[in-house]
């Protein structure tokens, strides 16, 4: 089994301490600061975390998730590339097909289905993966045509980012399994937006099946997939002996049972010692070893550090 590790997705940090922020998560023993990719009122990812890297010291750095729509691959090249450089290996080069359907309504960008954006994914990744390897890149595909293009940035051999892609659906799920190095294991967004019944596609049964399409198609490859390391975003975390009416909240709203709440990694809740023990028996079940959770509750971010991520993580 991989080792536990946990993440923190950040949409922002407060302005006027943004570098003391960045470093108290480093110091709480946090693997990684993620930054999500959308039109929100959110900060710039390629941004924010070349300058989170410059901060830190060991503190990895990464994009939950890039959506391959937004920008040209070669530039997602170059930049993963020199970012993964200048960081000294600490970027994980998050990216996806993209889901939210108003970025591209507000943005006045085409919203294709689904079949089409995970296509043009894997087009997009066999540009990236070969301008990190190659001195020259050519490529001419349905979506992408590129033309002897420079390689993105001198990278150690051996050394290129960490990609990691998250999905729900099988078809996405499956080229994650052929491609990535990092799988975020979700819920499936098919109406671009997330619904009341989003958070049932991740109960544990869901979860298994997703796992299962990873590994078969990573075994499919010729890639071994305990080698994967498999992710996991969670939006509510709560620390507490009296989970209960938190539990049945969530379950009236997601239409999940209690006990199906309790043991979905969208919701961590509960004592300290119980949600230890959930993640343990989860990394056992399904391999999702790699907790990410969100940024904005200061305390709540110590406390997690101290009763969940340090006995999980020593």
């Amino acid at each position: 089994m991989k080792p536990f590790r946990f993440g923190v997705q950040c949409a922002h940090l407060p302005v006027e301490r943004w570098q003391a922020a960045a470093q108290q998560i480093e110091a709480l023993g946090y693997s990684t600061a993620f930054i999500p990719d959308h039109f929100t009122t959110q900060w710039d990812p390629m941004t924010a975390l070349p300058a989170i890297s410059t901060a830190t010291q060991s503190l990895n750095v990464g994009s939950l998730v890039y959506d391959i729509d937004y920008r040209h691959p070669v530039i997602y090249a170059k930049a993963a590339a020199t970012l993964h450089l200048l960081s000294g290996g600490r970027f994980e080069f998050g990216v996806g097909a993209g889901w939210m359907e108003t970025d591209y309504v507000e943005a006045g960008m085409p919203y294709d289905r689904p079949g089409v954006r995970i296509a043009r994914l894997e087009e997009a990744l066999e540009i990236i993966v070969s301008m990190w390897q190659n001195e020259r890149t050519s490529f001419e595909g349905e979506f992408y045509q590129v033309r002897e293009i420079a390689q993105a940035a001198l990278l150690p051999e051996g050394q290129q980012p960490k990609i990691l892609i998250g999905g729900g659906g099988k078809r996405l799920l499956s080229l994650a399994g052929r491609h990535a190095d990092i799988v975020g294991i979700n819920p499936a967004l098919p109406e671009g937006r997330v619904t009341a019944a989003t958070p049932a596609d991740s109960s544990p049964e869901r979860i298994r099946e997703k796992v299962s399409w990873v590994r078969d198609a990573a075994t499919r490859a010729g890639r071994d997939p305990d080698a994967i390391e498999y992710n996991a975003l969670t939006f509510v975390t709560a620390i507490t002996d009296d989970p209960k009416p938190l539990r049945e909240s969530l379950a009236q709203s997601s239409g999940m049972t209690v006990e199906q709440v309790a043991d979905c990694p969208l919701f961590l809740t509960g004592s300290a010692g119980e949600i230890r023990d959930r993640l343990e028996r989860r990394r056992e079940e399904t391999g999702i070893s790699y907790t990410v959770i969100q940024a904005g509750d200061e305390a709540l971010l110590e406390t997690f550090a101290k009763e969940v991520l340090e006995p999980l993580t020593r």
